[in-house]
């Protein structure tokens, strides 16, 4: 199913006991483009407060009432931890929500993407000769040092596209297979280059 991005902002957010806020972004990964987290402002309930809740954790979507169904209470959102979404998301802060939630760690080795169809297996550390212990240690550490790769859909929009001999445009929406959660496409506002098309 085909979504566009921009189309999903706003969309409410029910926990199992209640309602938790409103779809406020969407965080994505800009080396597999597939989305990682929706970015809720809970409004009132928790004095504004935003939290990043992983698409892993939707069991399911109204689309004419516009609402995204989460596997989780408010308790535990209120209990999460505190990412502050005005700064650049870290590896170290993705590690301590994977601990904090039961969510599958969608970064190094051994895996990639995040939906069905994109794992790749590499060989594990006996397989490679090397001990256990020492393979898990330098993992954490390169993890703790990771260039992170997520990255906000409201600032990517306008962003300007080049073609190899000139620009084309800025980036208007995007749109989403919402069934893995992949940005399969970008729209991108031509402006004067091409007015009143879009691509």
């Amino acid at each position: 199913m085909k979504q566009s991005v921009k189309s999903l902002i706003g969309f409410t957010i029910g926990a199992t006991d209640g309602v938790i806020g409103k779809v406020k972004e969407l965080y994505f990964d800009d080396e597999t483009w597939v989305v990682r987290y929706l970015i809720v402002d809970t409004g009132n309930w928790l004095s504004g407060r935003v939290v990043l809740i992983s698409t892993e954790a939707i069991v399911n979507t109204d689309w004419d009432g516009r609402i995204f169904s989460v596997n989780l209470t408010k308790l535990q959102i209120k209990n999460s931890p505190n990412i502050d979404t005005d700064l650049p998301v870290s590896r170290q802060q993705e590690i301590q929500l994977q601990k904090y939630y039961p969510w599958v760690k969608y970064w190094g080795a051994g895996y990639y993407g995040g939906t069905s169809g994109e794992m790749a297996v590499s060989p594990g550390p006996l397989a490679m000769g090397l001990p256990r212990t020492n393979f898990t240690e330098e993992k954490t550490e390169q993890e703790k040092n990771a260039d992170i790769h997520l990255r906000s859909t409201n600032k990517v929009m306008d962003y300007n596209i080049k073609a190899t001999d000139g620009e084309i445009g800025d980036v208007e929406d995007f749109i989403l297979n919402q069934t893995k959660w992949e940005i399969s496409f970008l729209i991108v506002n031509t402006g004067n280059w091409l007015p009143v098309k879009k691509y």
